[in-house]
């Protein structure tokens, strides 16, 4: 029952994040939202409310967050704006909790300590719900903004962190002279743990024969482990140092790194699930009605008041644009992180009115589905789009397609090419002969170098890319109505075109006069039509050629 259970929660978080493109909405609204409907006011109602679990629950699957928000950051996009980016983080969180904590003071009679503890938990931004909207609606902003707002909400959850503990620490009237000691080894020991971890990580996974391809993955897994966890012993900022590590290690020249980026974004994914459905299991909507006019009050303040007076004061020195300011300052959402920092409060034996998490709960809520749902348009209505940039360009898991395709051309024995040289080749203009492959040795080209039998020639020309356009092979399986027919004889659809053969392993570029023989791989070219009927029937066949 618990498997079966299991998966039908994964398949609806699967299902939730398809009804969220559709509609706009980020999908980790929907994580939430399925987190309530088992949890025990939900239809099944499970009953969970161990703060304690939840916290370590949350905080194993928060150090992967982090560590993959460093090691997916492109630092050859980020670079340029790492100042602006970490005053933001740093300051710029410092100065959104001041601000937050006095307006709730001032406007909602909360006492010093609880509206600094409150502010702290909401202090950082949500990097995932961001750049979910951002990549899922391909907003190329301009001014370098999305590298900014990528750097800065993956790096502001450990301020917001030590400010947590801070928090915590005068909540429960800790002495003066601990809090000191604690800012200090966080920051000290975060960044040496970070350091040292990933220089230790990288020349380890250089040794190409110590760590194999295999094995790689749960290497590096085990070193954020370890990274996180001597961090945490030793005092340090233990997200901060697998935040550092992340950044140092990704944009290091280490192995398989298309590999571990595929496997650590899936886990990131898992992660972010895990922590949004538990946190919609441990809400209790029936609970929520009375959170509700606090959190409101919160949620006006932080998106009003505390973060654009923050990200005004942080960037416009820098020379910023207004409209710049005010889109970094609308994207802050509030995310996991803060509710996670505020199951960790509670553990610690921090009780406030309407309960700290419920109340960070609903903002969370207020933040991913109000500001989330807008910021699409916000984008478009500050006028910060710019479609010569790529938002995906600031991300490692980006390749960039390049300005070049490369092309080869086999030289049969009746090829006109046989015996001809380079410079008398009739290329198309855009096309250059790079080099040739012969009897397994490989060579660059001349023009005076002369094409053989059974050579391949490697071309270059420049690429094309379309989302109108659709290449996929079939294989020529025997009893195939094909066989043994030229492809003038097959009747194709005129947006059907057969590009290539695969023959006993060599290429064959065909024309008209070509036989399709038994076993023979075809390349297909055609161009998506826009009705549903103009697209031909799919079967194994495709046509049937003239008789």
């Amino acid at each position: 029952m618990v498997f079966i259970l299991c998966a039908a929660i994964l398949l609806l978080c699967v299902l939730s994040e398809k009804i969220s493109a559709r509609i706009g909405t980020p999908a980790l609204i929907f994580f939430m939202l399925v987190g309530m409907l088992f949890g025990s006011d939900g239809l099944l109602q499970i009953p969970f409310s161990d703060y304690q679990l939840a916290e370590q629950i949350c905080s194993a699957a928060l150090i992967f967050i982090m560590f993959y928000g460093g090691f997916n950051l492109k630092w050859k996009a980020a670079r340029t704006i790492a100042v602006k980016a970490t005053c933001l983080s740093t300051l710029g969180v410092l100065l959104t909790v001041i601000f937050s904590m006095v307006c709730m003071h001032l406007f909602m009679g909360l006492d010093w300590i609880t509206g600094f503890l409150i502010s702290a938990v909401l202090g950082s931004t949500d990097a995932a719900s961001v750049f979910s909207i951002l990549r899922q609606k391909k907003l190329n902003l301009k001014d370098r903004t999305a590298p900014l707002l990528e750097m800065e909400s993956g790096s502001n959850d450990p301020i917001a962190y030590m400010l947590t503990l801070v928090g915590i620490m005068l909540f429960l009237k800790q002495p003066a002279d601990g809090i000191l000691i604690l800012i200090g080894l966080q920051i000290a020991v975060g960044l040496f743990a970070g350091w040292i971890s990933s220089v230790i990580t990288t020349r380890i996974m250089k040794m190409n024969d110590l760590i194999c391809s295999e094995l790689s993955v749960l290497f590096l897994t085990g070193m954020v482990l370890l990274c996180y966890g001597v961090s945490q012993v030793l005092g340090g900022n233990a997200y901060l140092s697998v935040y550092l590590m992340g950044i140092l290690v990704g944009n290091s020249s280490i192995p398989h790194k298309t590999s571990l980026i595929g496997f650590f974004d899936g886990l990131t994914s898992m992660a972010q699930i895990l922590i949004f459905f538990l946190l919609g299991l441990l809400s209790f909507p029936s609970r929520m009605p009375q959170a509700i006019p606090l959190a409101s009050m919160i949620f006006l303040i932080l998106l009003f008041i505390a973060r654009p007076l923050a990200t005004f004061l942080i960037l416009l020195p820098f020379g910023c644009s207004i409209r710049q300011c005010l889109l970094v300052s609308f994207a802050g959402l509030r995310g996991a992180a803060s509710c996670v920092f505020a199951i960790m409060a509670i553990s610690a034996g921090v009780i406030i009115r309407n309960n700290l998490f419920l109340i960070v709960f609903v903002v969370t809520l207020l933040s991913v589905g109000i500001q989330g749902s807008l910021l699409p348009w916000a984008t478009r209505k500050l006028d910060m789009i710019d479609d010569k940039e790529n938002v995906l360009m600031t991300f490692n898991d980006y390749a960039e397609n390049p300005d070049i395709s490369l092309l080869r051309l086999y030289i049969a024995k009746d090829s006109e090419f046989v015996n001809q040289k380079i410079s008398q080749l009739a290329l198309p203009k855009g096309m250059l002969a790079l080099m040739i492959q012969r009897d397994g040795e490989r060579f660059v080209c001349k023009g005076d170098t002369l094409l053989q039998q059974g050579d391949s020639l490697i071309l270059s020309a420049a690429s094309y890319q379309s989302d109108d356009q659709l290449l996929e092979e079939i294989t020529i399986h025997p009893g195939h109505e094909w066989i043994n027919h030229r492809i003038s004889e097959l009747n194709l659809p005129e947006n059907m075109l057969i590009t290539l053969i695969s023959r006993n392993g060599q290429s064959i570029i065909p024309s008209g006069k070509s036989r399709i023989l038994e076993n023979d791989v075809l390349t297909l070219f055609s161009s998506k039509r826009k009705k549903e009927s103009d697209h031909p029937k799919r079967s194994t066949n495709l046509k049937t050629p003239n008789k």
